[in-house]
């Protein structure tokens, strides 16, 4: 199975806070995943914690590589890059990762890396595996709070995007 790409920077284990999440799900067609997933006009609809979706490089609403946008998650303004794009096609695994800065000073300022992987698997199986790697206060806090917020979070954007994908 394929592994996220890490920029050395984010590399888990090495940063503040880190979660991972995966399903893999027979009968689930990537594309629709994939349209679901760039989509960002979708994301409030499947998930909550996403709001105030707004592309400041004029683009929008579908992730391309370089798209600037920003959104609300967790209460925070989150200015975001995407920095990684490869749509998925047969035996080849879609790739979307962005960077993102919640601007604030010490005390709120975070750096962080959301990426996501959507590959197929024999017998009909398609893996979604995202992972995001946080540098800051807010991602000590998270780290050690229990549950984890961002891991319970990522669980339900999956749930969502599958929910989603599989009614398109």
């Amino acid at each position: 199975m394929h592994n996220i790409n890490w920029p050395e920077k984010y590399l888990p284990g090495m940063t503040d806070n880190f979660v991972s999440n995966e399903m893999i799900v027979r009968g689930l067609a990537m594309d629709r995943v994939w349209e679901a997933l760039i989509n960002t006009s979708l994301w409030p609809r499947y998930y909550d914690n996403a709001s105030g979706i707004v592309f400041t490089d004029g683009f929008g609403p579908k992730l391309k590589l370089g798209s600037h946008f920003k959104f609300i998650t967790f209460g925070f303004l989150v200015e975001s890059e995407v920095v990684e794009f490869v749509a998925p096609a047969p035996e080849t695994a879609g790739r979307l990762a962005w960077s993102g800065l919640i601007d604030g000073g010490t005390e709120t300022e975070m750096n962080l890396l959301h990426a996501w992987l959507i590959e197929e698997l024999p017998g009909g199986r398609l893996r979604v595996l995202t992972q995001e790697s946080q540098i800051g206060r807010p991602a000590r806090e998270m780290a050690v709070t229990r549950p984890n917020p961002m891991l319970n979070a990522h669980q339900k954007w999956l749930d969502g995007l599958k929910a989603t994908a599989f009614s398109q």
